[in-house]
């Protein structure tokens, strides 16, 4: 096993194995608008669903959002339907496509409780999403803005641009003593 990955294994801080690039620069997002506390709300409650049912606690609303309707909702499901992609996003935004008949989701907003993947943050870029507002950020697997860019990479053919389309820090400290909460009792049962 390389050094760099005994490291990283060992340390609850980052580390850049010695072939990767730069971490993402910080950025800085968008002020919260006057709803996003609401919709990120609705999201916390579907994460503590997630983790009644033994699920990491994270949760997704899409919405759209010039009427503010909301059109789907989903928590992760990785651990009940046996799938690598269950996460809350994944399922959420495959929710809101069916709902509009439409796979491009420029008019729709996701929130999130926690900053989403690699594969999450493909996914917003994939369906177009107009905008994404997310709680607590995640240190170790961030694409958003802690890791990685993913999400607003110039060198996409679509992005959102961090200035107005994503919104950081929506009660995140709530979101993260959730997951907290969740892995220390997690940890206490093995």
């Amino acid at each position: 096993m390389p050094n760099w990955l005994k490291k990283l294994l060992r340390s609850p801080e980052p580390v850049t194995p010695p072939h990767a690039g730069p971490a993402a620069p910080a950025r800085s997002s968008a002020p919260p608008q006057p709803h996003d506390e609401a919709h990120m709300r609705r999201a916390l409650q579907l994460a503590r669903d997630a983790a009644a049912q033994g699920e990491t606690p994270v949760g997704a609303v899409v919405i759209e959002t010039e009427s503010r309707r909301t059109l789907a909702e989903a928590h992760n499901l990785r651990e009940r339907t046996h799938d690598p992609a269950g996460h809350a996003e994944l399922l959420a935004i495959r929710e809101a496509a069916r709902a509009l008949g439409d796979w491009r989701l420029t008019g729709c907003t996701l929130y999130v409780t926690l900053e989403p993947c690699p594969m999450c943050a493909g996914l917003i870029v994939q369906s177009r999403l107009g905008r994404l507002v997310y709680a607590a950020p995640d240190p170790k697997a961030g694409a958003i803005e802690s890791l990685y860019a993913l999400a607003s990479d110039p060198r996409l053919n679509h992005r959102l641009a961090p200035a107005t389309d994503i919104t950081a820090g929506v009660l995140a400290e709530e979101s993260a003593e959730l997951l907290r909460a969740f892995f220390r009792e997690l940890r206490a049962k093995r």
